[in-house]
């Protein structure tokens, strides 16, 4: 039953789910590594912080389920890796899925498995690749009971942005989420919107499907806690962050004060106090 690993995701008090994303190591860029170039130690710090979920990639999630700790985070597995972050392309782009994909979750333990769906300005062939990625893993998935999170990307030009930053147009964002949907996600995760305020319209299209929300590139404290609570009020079902947490100079009281926010109805301001 894919509920069973649901049921492990979101926490049953709010139905929310806060995933802590640390896998940025499998994509091969030196700046993806502040704040994890000690990971095992990274993963023990969150831990300690208890959010919901923590994202990792094959080589990484044995320090998060070889910890001898009850209750711990349950453990969302990262199955492609990509070359497409810099700010300069390489020559040949890639996408690509681990082999047995499902099958290493299971023995991993996880409670959850994540695959992109890009949409790269000028890059079709890369989007392609994404589709191929998740027809592959739909039906493991399904004859395994483990949950797919597709992680539509909207990237900004690469020469303007790199990668990694969100083109937050719902001109863009919508019809990809919908697209995710229909390839069958269990879960999105999705870039924020420019307009917080439509939001809401990233949540419908999704046709009941939880929508967790991406967290892209650095902001500051404020700005993340103002943004983050109001995607919840929108509609949003939690969020899925990494370096506005690991790159914190206090990445387990950001993650307190987040989890405030997702799961407490905290405001922004009373989430600030965690980081006093």
């Amino acid at each position: 039953m894919k509920s069973a690993r649901l049921n492990r995701l979101f926490n049953p008090r709010t139905g929310r789910c806060f995933d802590v994303a640390i896998d940025h190591g499998f994509f091969n860029e030196g700046s993806f590594l502040a704040g994890i170039e000690d990971l095992p130690r990274a993963v023990a710090t969150l831990v300690a912080a208890a959010p919901d979920a923590i994202q990792l990639a094959v080589g990484q999630a044995p320090h998060l389920q070889g910890l001898p700790v009850r209750g711990k985070p349950a453990l969302v597995l990262r199955t492609d890796v990509a070359n497409v972050y810099g700010t300069r392309l390489p020559r040949t782009l890639f996408s690509r899925m681990i082999e047995e994909p499902v099958e290493q979750a299971l023995r991993l333990d996880a409670a959850c498995v994540v695959v992109n769906l890009f949409n790269i300005p000028d890059q079709p062939e890369l989007a392609e690749a994404c589709i191929r990625n998740i027809l592959l893993l739909k039906p493991a998935c399904d004859r395994f009971a483990m949950p797919l999170m597709v992680e539509p990307l909207v990237f900004q030009p690469n020469a303007k942005a790199g990668g990694y930053m969100v083109d937050g147009d719902p001109a863009k964002i919508i019809p990809l989420v919908r697209q995710a949907v229909e390839l069958g996600a269990d879960i999105i995760k999705a870039d924020p919107t420019d307009d917080v305020s439509v939001y809401h319209r990233v949540v419908e299209t999704a046709g009941g499907i939880p929508v967790l929300v991406r967290g892209g590139g650095r902001a500051p404290e404020a700005e993340i806690l103002a943004r983050t609570a109001a995607l919840i009020k929108q509609g949003a079902r939690g969020i899925v962050y990494g370096r506005n947490i690991i790159q914190h100079p206090k990445p387990a009281a950001m993650t307190r004060a987040l989890m405030a926010v997702v799961h407490d109805g905290a405001s922004p301001s009373e989430a600030l106090a965690f980081l006093t």
